[in-house]
């Protein structure tokens, strides 16, 4: 059976949404810049490329009308080389990487890029309302429609995991990204964007355009501390989800390049880690935030694999507390988990945090001398993901 193989990595800095680096850059523009750095790091013509798949949980405003096909455009991609915009949430990004992989494995084609795009500061307040929920299905299941800060807190209410417990997490995810940053574990993951961005003046509140340089991961502050964090209040009265123990909203950009692994080998290219497995797994929708529970036993079960054969888990931080309870459940190891910290500390931009983090983990894997990675999240609706790679 032929081997897919994940070959090059590239992705911007994270910007803070609204705030940030990014708040005005549509999504053509930061899926673009990616597209095109996978392809120049892999040392290929664009014009090879069977299709360009980018994942995206917002695919509308600055990030719709196939955003895939236009970022291949802006690549430099010629109008040959075809693209499609693929939205399973926050797994958008990982999903890409996976169907690329399984359409190498299958024979259909040879070389892919794929990633996810997301600009939260163009598209989340933007947003098409009309007829948003079906009042059939809200009847029968009106978790379905919750927020993700909603089921959040259900998790903590039911599985009795404390604010204490969260806010150390979060304060420890957000230490390991400044010293990962500190030591340079990023560095080749992040290609620089030159971008325009909307900066207003605190005091006044005028509103003025600079352009920047961005090249950097924007949410990191390693000045963190618990008794700082333990004094954020709650985003819900009464609550125990607050800033310092949820993701951060971020915008950016992911891609890689997946290709046949005989082809990778004729090429010279060395590749950073074979795709191995996926699995996914619905939850109640009330607590979507433990999805990985589910979607990680199915996944290891298909590789005759355990818990301890991971050497390093990726398990999103959409909030501490279903980081800790899948963690707890499922028995992984806190030393092999999300090690240079994760979307507390760098923000979670939510259809490109599953490409980032394949890229990631194969690095960081190859780093550590590891054999396997899992890339896992939960997924809104109620559902858990979970991708298998092996390090090259």
């Amino acid at each position: 059976m032929t081997d897919a193989v994940v070959v090059s990595t590239a992705r911007t800095g994270l910007a803070k949404s609204w705030k940030g680096a990014l708040n005005m850059t549509h999504g053509a523009t930061m899926g673009g810049a990616v597209v095109k750095a996978a392809l120049e790091r892999a040392r290929l013509d664009p014009a090879e490329v069977e299709d360009v798949l980018m994942g995206c949980a917002n695919p509308e405003g600055a990030t719709g009308s196939n955003i895939a096909r236009q970022a291949a455009l802006m690549a430099g991609c010629p109008v040959s080389v075809s693209g499609a915009t693929v939205n399973r949430f926050c797994s958008s990004g990982l999903q890409t990487i996976v169907l690329a992989s399984q359409r190498i494995i299958a024979g259909e084609a040879d070389i892919f890029v794929a990633g996810g795009v997301e600009s939260i500061s163009c598209v989340q307040n933007e947003m098409n309302k009309h007829m948003l929920r079906d009042p059939d299905l809200e009847a029968r299941k009106p978790e379905i429609y919750w927020n993700m800060l909603q089921t959040a807190e259900m998790v903590s209410r039911r599985y009795n995991i404390s604010r204490e417990a969260q806010d150390r997490y979060g304060v420890a995810s957000v230490l390991r990204a400044a010293a990962a940053r500190d030591a340079g574990k990023t560095r080749d993951e992040i290609v620089p964007i030159k971008v325009r961005t909307k900066v207003v003046d605190k005091a006044t509140g005028v509103e003025t355009v600079k352009e920047v340089l961005h090249d950097k991961d924007e949410g990191i502050r390693a000045d963190t501390t618990y008794e700082g964090v333990s004094q954020i209040k709650p985003a819900i009265e009464g609550g125990v989800i607050a800033a310092g123990n949820a993701s951060q909203f971020s915008d950016g950009a992911s891609a890689a390049v997946v290709m046949n692994a005989k082809l990778a080998e004729q090429r010279g290219l060395a590749p950073l880690g074979i795709y191995r497995g996926f699995a996914v797994a619905g939850c109640e929708p009330d607590e979507m935030g433990i999805g990985p529970v589910y979607a990680i036993p199915k996944l290891l079960k298909k590789a005759g694999l355990g818990i301890q054969d991971i050497g390093l888990w990726e398990l999103n931080e959409a909030f501490a507390v279903q980081v800790i309870y899948c963690r707890d459940q499922l028995g992984i190891p806190d030393d092999r988990l999300n090690v240079n910290g994760g979307s507390i500390a760098v923000g979670h931009p939510y259809g490109v945090t599953g490409a980032r983090l394949v890229g990631h983990a194969l690095i960081e894997g190859k780093r550590r001398g590891v054999k396997y990675v899992v890339i896992t999240m939960c997924v809104g609706g109620g559902m858990g993901a979970a991708g298998l790679f092996e390090v090259a």
